[in-house]
C-alpha cells in the first residue's frame, strides 16, 4: 500500500513555515489590563511528512518572556477546513480554531468560555505576514485583542 501524500490544501500550510520575529500591539483586556507593545518569536516547522505545521510561540514584554503558545495547524479534508489546535501558558484547555484560506489570508474561529475568538493570518509576501486576534461575545461585534507584523528570519 502506498502512503498518502499531502495535497494542494497542505501546500498552503507551507506559508507558515520558518522562524519569524515580530512586533506586536496588545490591546488592554482583562488578561493584560495595561496592554502595550511586545516582541514575538515564532518557530513553525513542517511535521508528519507535510500533513501538519507545528508552532512554538514566545511573547516578550519589557525584556521578559510573558506568554508562550503551542499550535498544530492541519487540514480536515472531511469538513474542508483548516484547523489550528492551540495551547498556551494561560493554562486553559486546548482551543480548536477552524476556518478557510481565501487567497493568502486564513481566518480561523473558535468558541471559548469567555466568548468567541478570531485569528487571521495574512501572507501578502513570502517573507512577511500580519496577524490579528479579535474577540467577540456574540460573533457580530468584534474588538481587537492583539495585532502583529512578522518577518521571516530563516526557513
Amino acid at each position: 500500500m502506498d502512503m498518502p501524500r499531502p495535497g494542494a490544501e497542505h501546500e498552503k500550510l507551507k506559508l507558515f513555515v520558518g522562524r519569524w520575529t515580530g512586533q506586536e500591539t496588545i490591546h488592554p483586556s482583562p488578561m493584560d489590563p495595561a496592554g502595550g507593545a511586545a516582541k514575538a518569536r515564532v518557530d513553525n516547522r513542517l511535521a508528519l511528512d507535510g500533513f501538519a505545521v507545528v508552532q512554538d510561540y514566545e511573547q516578550e514584554k519589557n525584556g521578559k518572556v510573558t506568554f508562550r503558545g503551542h499550535a498544530v495547524f492541519s487540514y480536515d479534508a472531511a469538513r474542508k477546513q483548516y484547523v489550528m489546535d492551540w495551547w498556551d501558558s494561560f493554562g486553559m484547555a486546548r482551543s480548536e480554531y477552524r476556518g478557510v484560506f481565501q487567497g493568502e489570508v486564513i481566518s480561523l474561529l473558535t468558541d471559548t468560555p469567555m466568548g468567541k475568538a478570531r485569528a487571521t493570518f495574512d501572507f501578502p509576501r513570502g517573507d512577511r505576514y500580519t496577524f490579528r486576534m479579535e474577540i467577540s461575545m456574540d460573533g457580530t461585534l468584534w474588538v481587537p485583542f492583539m495585532e502583529g507584523q512578522y518577518t521571516r528570519a530563516s526557513c
